[in-house]
């Protein structure tokens, strides 16, 4: 059982609570939340109980919690207590989110390791500017969410199952036993799709906040690079990292995001954001697209070897364009990107990523408080692992090609190095989404997760929404696990929207006028054993 963790607390879900009274934790709005709070129905007290029983009783089937905050039920009395005395700080008063185990928390019993024990009991200066803005709205840090160890920076491509870490084990996806949760934000995924907290957080350099919330049923919002301050997360890229929501649903990503984006002194990145950021959350009005138009990358959706695998998704989509189309969108077919063959190569995005590594990790290592294995580098971190392979290079868990290419890499003043740098976000904006936007005069371009036109996302440092747009169908054959399983029945597909930076409200007003009319994520839930019992009538 992961530090921290409580018993489970009541007994097993009451299936004829009113809803306005007591909602469902599984699919509860961070409004619904905040009103029964707010009318005295519940306290934080009894969600934070409420909420650790529920990861008690999935986490041994799930791995998706490393550890919960000791001090949750503490806090969560001082927010009762300030709530009572008409002192709320807002929506999130009193609400419960679980981060990500690469996002930097002080003290309270947790620690920031991404997943690796070559990180165990270090301390970080201070929280994660991200983190400070939830704490300073009110929001309970629940826990920290398991993770692909090092973001997925680790082992050669696919020589290391996504969602494994040293410190958390094997996250699995809830929807299938033993299938792949996707990464590297797969905790916190897990945790939001069958609710362990109001809401987690997840980082993306490409893929990593979009690929597990697609494949967990849910709305993942991967910001522009500098819209949220990056500074306290354990990094690959100042170039591609970024801090999104991951959530039930569109509007509660746009609550979490309009809580955490904004400028940051320690990330310069941010001063290249707008001065006055919107309200994320007036996107919401929205329910018909007149005027919106939405332009489909049909070259870089076809070349994809995945899209022949992947049952259903295809039909799914066109089914997509239809109910857009129907919100009175205009869509618009081969909105093609310019150079889709060298963007699909990845060559010059690995090439950039693995000399960014080492310099951000380095210098990230090197401003730690207290390093109790002594790791100050990535050089370190590779020895540490080598040196321990009980805890870091387990059976099927060995590889750290990645870690040893990023230690071998020269500099940011190295003529290839920056070629590659220059050339990556060339493909992703001037050659890629910005051509096909502006080829096309279009808001939007819209896809079936996964592949080239995110990572054209990704190299821009661009935005992208997911939805859930549907699931595997039920006769679909069950992969082999290797060690997790890559295809079987009933797993979530994502319908996926990008844009030019700081696009966020159009994205999010087109993903909510989706998800409004198709209510996909209603459609299933998880499997039985991967469903958490507790309700919070269970701990009153």
């Amino acid at each position: 059982m992961p530090d921290g963790l409580v018993p489970a607390v009541g007994a097993s879900l009451s299936l004829d609570v009113p809803s306005d009274t007591f909602p469902d934790l599984y699919e509860a709005s961070i409004e619904e939340l905040n009103r029964g709070l707010s009318q005295g129905h519940f306290t934080s007290v009894d969600l934070v109980k409420a909420y650790l029983a529920r990861i008690d009783e999935v986490n041994d089937e799930l791995h998706a919690v490393i550890e919960t905050n000791s001090h949750a039920l503490a806090l969560a009395a001082e927010l009762d207590s300030e709530r009572a005395a008409g002192r709320s700080k807002g929506i999130l008063h009193g609400i419960p989110i679980i981060v990500k185990d690469n996002i930097s928390t002080l003290g309270e019993g947790m620690q920031t390791t991404a997943g690796s024990h070559a990180l165990a009991g270090s301390v970080v200066p201070r929280d994660a500017h991200v983190v400070s803005l939830l704490r300073n709205a009110g929001a309970i840090i629940l826990a920290k969410a398991n993770l692909s160890e090092w973001s997925y920076f680790r082992g050669g491509k696919g020589k290391i199952a996504s969602g494994w870490s040293g410190r958390g084990g094997q996250c699995t996806n809830p929807y299938l036993k033993n299938a792949d949760p996707s990464g590297s934000s797969s905790g916190s995924a897990v945790c939001a799709a069958v609710g362990l907290a109001a809401a987690t957080l997840g980082t993306e350099t490409d893929g990593s906040i979009i690929s597990p919330s697609r494949l967990q049923n849910l709305v993942g919002i991967k910001p522009t690079v500098g819209l949220t301050s990056r500074s306290g997360v354990v990094p690959i890229s100042e170039y591609q990292d970024t801090v999104g929501p991951m959530c039930r649903s569109v509007a509660d990503a746009a609550i979490i995001l309009s809580v955490i984006a904004g400028k940051d002194a320690r990330d310069p990145f941010t001063d290249e954001q707008p001065d006055a950021l919107p309200d994320y959350t007036a996107a919401l009005g929205h329910l018909t697209l007149e005027g919106v138009r939405i332009g489909v990358p049909r070259e870089a959706i076809s070349s994809e070897d995945w899209v022949k695998d992947y049952p259903g998704i295809i039909p799914a989509f066109e089914e997509a364009l239809e109910v857009l189309k129907g919100l009175k969108a205009t869509v618009v077919e081969s909105a093609e990107f310019k150079e889709i063959g060298e963007l699909k190569e990845w060559k010059v995005e690995l090439q950039a990523l693995t000399v960014e590594f080492k310099h951000c990790l380095d210098n990230y290592l090197k401003d730690l408080v207290e390093v109790p294995t002594a790791v100050r580098s990535l050089g370190d971190i590779i020895a540490f692992n080598d040196a321990h392979p009980e805890l870091e290079k387990p059976p099927g868990y060995e590889d750290q090609q990645m870690l040893e290419d990023g230690d071998k890499a020269n500099g940011y003043d190295d003529e290839h190095y920056q070629q590659a740098r220059k050339r990556r976000h060339e493909l992703g904006s001037s050659l890629g989404i910005d051509f096909a936007l502006q080829q096309n005069q279009l808001d939007v371009l819209v896809f079936p997760y996964k592949g080239v036109a995110s990572s054209a996302a990704a190299t821009a440092g661009y935005p992208v929404i997911t939805v859930p747009l549907g699931f595997t169908p039920d006769d679909t054959p069950i992969g082999e696990a290797k060690p997790t399983i890559e295809m079987g029945p009933g797993l979530p597909y994502g319908l996926c929207l990008t844009g030019t930076a700081f696009s966020e409200p159009t994205l999010i007003k087109v993903a909510h006028a989706f998800e409004q009319k198709t209510k996909h994520r209603l459609r299933r839930r998880a499997y039985e054993a991967a469903t958490p019992r507790t309700q919070i009538n269970d701990v009153l």
